[in-house]
């Protein structure tokens, strides 16, 4: 079996910015109000024109470039994402055409929050087997286009961005252990109603706000804490290390207090967690990949560290991966 790591990291965010004072003036709320129960202070919001592959596809160019990669030289790319650009083809495809990735296959997965991990599991496989040597994977969100402007509970926490990275055969660390998980059973706890063939796209779905993000946060915030703390603990003892080996943990950017009681089950000091949420908001698949570039280029992360990326998401579904950085 072939070892697979990341060799290049990349991501974009959009230039508009909404802070918490911009929505005060949308929704009855407050910026302490957003701040004390989010820790989410602004957002990045895509332009009208811009559509999920715009940024994926500028997010993926950065992570080429990292790579010191061709497109031509990709065999496989895999999208994640739950804002597509349309329903079909994926959004991997157009990426794949405009980056001129001309010889590799292309796919999008729908794993909500967690799609980056799922990503960079499945394509660690392809590497491990053989199979491909050269994939790029993203997640990519436009979350303003889905989000219900009018309900304040869910229209102050979500943001735009993407993320990516390409994959590769590394002759030391790379991908050690990972781990998904699902849950159907809480497929109601987040989730857009319309726009499948449960509900198709009608009149009568349009008038009753079907076409937005739905969302119970008390049972989402209950779920998050124990799985993120699970799902960390159960991949480093894959690996029979300890949580004293991993030297940044790299959290789903959801919500603050999520992070934190996560963190105080750990036990393990602030210092090892990576938290850009402040600034952008959950982007959903794009949180986990963005923050990664922000930690490589911050140097939060240097050869030889263990790095855990771990998140939860609709479905309902989780994962992590436990990395060892091959880069310098």
């Amino acid at each position: 079996m072939k070892r697979a790591g990341i060799i290049g990291v990349g991501s974009y965010t959009p230039e508009k910015v909404l802070t918490n004072n911009d929505l005060e003036k949308m929704v009855e709320t407050s910026d302490e109000w957003i701040k004390a129960r989010t820790g989410i202070s602004y957002r990045r919001i895509a332009g009208e024109n811009t559509a999920t592959s715009d940024m994926a596809v500028k997010a993926s160019f950065h992570a080429l470039q990292r790579a010191g990669l061709d497109p031509g030289e990709l065999d496989l790319i895999i999208g994640a994402t739950v804002t597509p650009d349309m329903m079909f083809p994926s959004t991997a495809c157009v990426v794949q055409r405009r980056i001129g990735a001309f010889k590799a296959a292309a796919f999008d997965l729908s794993a909500g929050c967690t799609g980056f991990i799922y990503a960079l599991t499945t394509a660690a496989q392809f590497i491990a087997s053989g199979m491909y040597r050269n994939i790029l994977i993203f997640g990519a969100e436009t979350l303003s286009k889905i989000v219900d402007w009018q309900d304040r509970n869910t229209c102050v926490l979500f943001g735009d961005g993407a993320g990516a990275a390409v994959i590769s055969e590394v002759e030391q660390g790379g991908i050690l252990e990972s781990l998904l998980g699902a849950d159907g059973g809480g497929k109601d706890l987040l989730f857009m109603p319309a726009g499948g063939s449960r509900e198709p796209a009608s009149i009568e779905t349009v008038r009753a706000r079907k076409h937005y993000i739905k969302m119970n946060g008390n049972e989402v915030f209950k779920f998050a804490v124990k799985i993120m703390e699970e799902s960390t603990r159960k991949v480093v003892e894959k690996a029979n290390l300890t949580m004293n080996d991993v030297a940044l943990v790299i959290p789903h950017q959801a919500n603050m207090r999520i992070i934190d009681a996560a963190v105080k089950r750990l036990d393990i000091p602030k210092e090892k967690v990576m938290v850009n949420l402040d600034r952008y908001g959950n982007m959903s698949a794009a949180s986990i990949p963005v923050a990664l570039d922000e930690a490589v280029r911050e140097k939060r992360i240097k050869k030889g560290d263990k790095v855990v990326l771990v998140g939860f998401g609709a479905g309902l579904t989780w994962g992590a991966n436990l990395i060892e950085w091959s880069l310098n």
